[in-house]
């Protein structure tokens, strides 16, 4: 059963089109992927999907009654509502009444308190509020979420399983998620994709974990250049499928161009071309040129390269029996030891609020352990990738937070302008002159990395490099890190960059 229809949808913001004549449908039951590369319309299509962006041509249409459940790409701010509050909410006004109902029923103590009860038992039942109460519970049983805790005792994967929740009892005929990934650890991103495959509806998802991709996507649609790839098979297939179609693509634009050449050149022999029997060869040279003026090429990929420093010693760093806990707290790291060395790929693993980002503050120097010591090995430069991305100038624009009043700056022993640099991570000069809080998630992941390889470092410490990165920018810095000469320590949470990239795993 088809639940929602694109037909011929157009959409554009300034002069290029994000969307040109989209066609394309979902139907119960699939699983369904937006991919491409940052900027190219995949968040504006969930728009078109929920109605909050209307097309400029074109229609959407949807199935009488569709129900529309979303997982947003923020997580709930950690307050004091509860497990059960938040996720009743999913149920609109009926929510707020078993919310009520679920409070008065814990803590019904004076005589007030039981009138209350019975008012909100008695709406309840006119609005078919037990059924939907049976609901809430079996999905929490089933999500095994802690009802009457607060968001502020979970960590952020457990609250994305409460957003998940607050959708899923609204009974929604098409879910969509966008960037469901971010925030978990990897046991929890596991557990997603698994209630994923459970859903009886249609699935309709953004994401850039191409583990996760490969593991739930029934069909991938990659928006391309205002263009549209509707394909029907898992992510491994589409890569198959991509390579060919662009490989054929640049051979029939080669052919095209060879022949428009040759008709300039045709054109140009003078008044042979003007003769009354070749006003149709005119005509269509008149139409090879228009065709050629709406070609839309491929954006480049981004070119990032690292300047390494001079080798650091083999040691890179000892830790004895280190340990650390916040003053009152629990003890997050106890009695680890570890020698990393000089060439290291490593990856730190681990859930949510186990202390990996700790035990790298510690490594840095920017924490002291509550017992043993931390030993730093000599000619160390360190390039440290915040996920939070703190080392950002939000007030500042691109090129100062790069260039840090330079002009010019020195790549692997090369003089680059900053505006040329810049470049390489696909930002062009306006771009480069936009304010930091005005760029997209991806736009300062790809500017952080611009600043740390900016220096020369042997040590690179990256915390979540990949949180809001394209696919194609992923792979790039795959390859860097592969090549790079010095010492690699990393959180992440991305299997299949964990997989490429490390050489073992803690």
């Amino acid at each position: 059963m088809t639940l929602l229809k694109f037909s011929d949808v157009s959409l554009a913001f300034g002069a290029m089109p994000l969307l040109d004549k989209v066609s394309w449908q979902i139907a119960r039951g699939e699983r369904v992927c937006i991919i491409g590369r940052n900027g190219t319309g995949k968040s504006s299509m969930l728009k078109l999907v929920k109605g909050v962006q209307k097309p400029d041509e074109g229609a959407v249409w949807r199935a009488p009654g569709l129900k529309i459940g979303e997982l947003p790409q923020e997580l709930p701010v950690a307050d004091e509502r509860t497990v059960f509050d938040v996720v009743a909410e999913g149920l609109d006004g009926v929510g707020a009444l078993l919310a009520e109902y679920h409070h008065l029923a814990q803590n019904c103590v004076t005589e007030e308190d039981l009138n209350k009860l019975m008012h909100v038992q008695q709406d309840l039942e006119a609005r078919d509020g037990w059924r939907l109460q049976q609901l809430v519970d079996s999905t929490l049983s089933r999500l095994q979420l802690p009802a009457d805790k607060t968001l502020a005792e979970l960590s952020g994967g457990w609250r994305r399983r409460v957003l998940l929740a607050q959708a899923l009892v609204s009974e929604p005929d098409l879910l969509l998620l966008d960037e469901p990934t971010n925030h978990l650890d990897i046991g929890a991103i596991a557990w997603l994709e698994e209630a994923l495959k459970d859903f009886q509806g249609a699935v309709l998802f953004i994401t850039h974990d191409r583990a996760f991709l490969q593991n739930l996507a029934t069909r991938i649609l990659e928006l391309d250049r205002g263009g549209l790839i509707d394909w029907n098979g898992d992510y491994a297939s589409f890569l198959v499928h991509k390579e060919a179609a662009l490989a054929a693509e640049e051979t029939a634009n080669a052919l095209f161009d060879k022949r428009l050449a040759q008709e300039e050149v045709w054109i140009r022999q003078g008044i042979k071309a003007r003769r009354t029997r070749n006003e149709g060869r005119v005509r269509a040279l008149k139409e090879l040129r228009v065709e050629r003026s709406e070609r839309r090429e491929r954006t480049g990929k981004a070119n990032i390269q690292l300047d390494t420093a001079e080798k650091s010693g083999k040691q890179v760093m000892i830790l004895e029996n280190v340990s650390f806990a916040h003053p009152g707290g629990p003890t997050l790291i106890k009695d680890f030891s570890m020698v990393l060395q000089r060439e290291d790929r490593i990856g730190l693993l681990g859930a949510n609020g186990t202390g990996k980002t700790t035990l790298l503050k510690l490594m840095l120097d920017n924490l002291q352990p509550t017992a043993g010591k931390v030993e730093v090995g000599t000619r160390l430069d360190v390039a440290y990738f915040d996920q939070l991305r703190h080392q950002l100038d939000l007030e500042k624009t691109v090129i100062d937070n790069v260039a840090e009043g330079r002009d010019f700056i020195d790549i692997d022993g090369q003089s680059r302008h900053v505006l040329s640099y810049l470049g390489d991570f696909l930002f062009s000069p306006q771009r480069a002159r936009t304010p930091v809080k005005a760029l997209s998630g991806g736009e300062r992941a790809r500017l952080l990395l611009a600043k740390l390889f900016s220096k020369p470092a042997n040590l690179l410490v990256l915390d979540e490099p990949t949180n809001d990165l394209d696919v194609e920018t992923l792979e790039l810095l795959e390859e860097v890190l592969l090549t790079f000469k010095g010492t690699v320590l990393m959180v992440s949470h991305d299997r299949a960059f964990l997989d490429n990239v490390v050489t073992s795993t803690l």
